[in-house]
């Protein structure tokens, strides 16, 4: 008897509940799929009634949980709904940011046929408060010098694992409030995990001008973690970051595009919306 394949997505949750609207949209809408939804909230005003009005009618094949804790952090709030996880495969979904039609589906069948990969990494888009696209965002693997010395390059929102990382204790380091996902990825890169990428968009991100992986914080607390560097170690990272843009480069990652999405709007919470356009690979100016 064919079963279909099950999801657990964790979504961290304070105080975005225009957004956390969107997401959860994105995720009840996937086909051929069973999901668990984890809203892991860190007491948002009015979150019960939220619930109440926008996230109560679930159906037999995808269900939303919500719990109200108090956390240290987004990590620790992701943790805490990834040990709620009861899926095969898991993922951790940010408010302002949702799945593409058809992921969940494309992600299932991917870890069918290749039962030797435990996180599949995907491509991402990144978009505006209105849903316009404004970057595609190629992936290519990581590697454990680039994390170190500069930053992780794959997107959260387009990061797919099986479950059993968890059972064997990679959960994330809370202590890390803006970069645990790399911290993350270099340990399991140092564990030998199988890693793949796949070149087709998963996910859109919005650009808030706030997104706590490319503030000001995050580049903080990843310099404090590395520390000073010698001569020798700024040689290896300049050689890490020529040598992913390289990799970017013949993956395609820099060259434009033409976008065609569907997505989910504050205007249209309910029904996706078509957004188009023609870009390349650069961040926005923040304002």
């Amino acid at each position: 008897m064919f079963m279909l394949p099950t999801f657990s997505i964790v979504t961290p949750s304070f105080r975005q509940l225009d957004w956390l609207r969107l997401a959860i949209a994105s995720v009840a809408d996937q086909e051929a799929v069973i999901t668990e939804h984890i809203v892991q909230d860190a007491g948002s005003e009015g979150i019960h009634e939220f619930f109440q009005s926008h996230a109560a009618a679930n159906d037999t094949q995808h269900s939303v949980k919500l719990f109200v804790e108090r956390d240290a952090g987004m990590y620790d709030a992701v943790n805490r709904g990834l040990t709620k996880a009861r899926g095969d495969i898991c993922a951790y979904l940010n408010c302002d940011e949702q799945f593409l039609p058809g992921t969940l589906r494309r992600v299932a069948t991917f870890f069918d046929r290749r039962p030797d990969v435990d996180v599949l990494f995907g491509d991402a888009i990144l978009i505006d408060n209105r849903g316009n696209p404004i970057s595609y965002r190629r992936t290519v693997l990581p590697t454990l010098s680039h994390i170190r010395l500069a930053h992780l390059n794959t997107q959260s929102c387009s990061t797919f694992f099986r479950r059993t990382l968890l059972e064997r204790g990679f959960l994330f380091d809370s202590k890390y409030q803006a970069i645990a996902d790399g911290v993350w990825v270099e340990q399991l890169l140092l564990s030998g995990i199988r890693m793949v990428t796949i070149r087709e968009p998963l996910a859109v991100f919005t650009f808030t001008g706030q997104n706590l992986g490319a503030s000001s914080a995050s580049l903080a607390e990843a310099a404090k973690r590395r520390g000073r560097l010698p001569i020798s170690k700024q040689l290896v990272k300049f050689a890490s970051i020529t040598w992913l843009r390289l990799r970017k480069f013949f993956a395609g990652a820099y060259r434009r595009r033409k976008i065609d999405i569907e997505v989910y709007t504050f205007e249209s919470a309910n029904l996706r919306q078509r957004r188009t356009g023609l870009v390349g690979f650069s961040w926005p100016e923040r304002s």
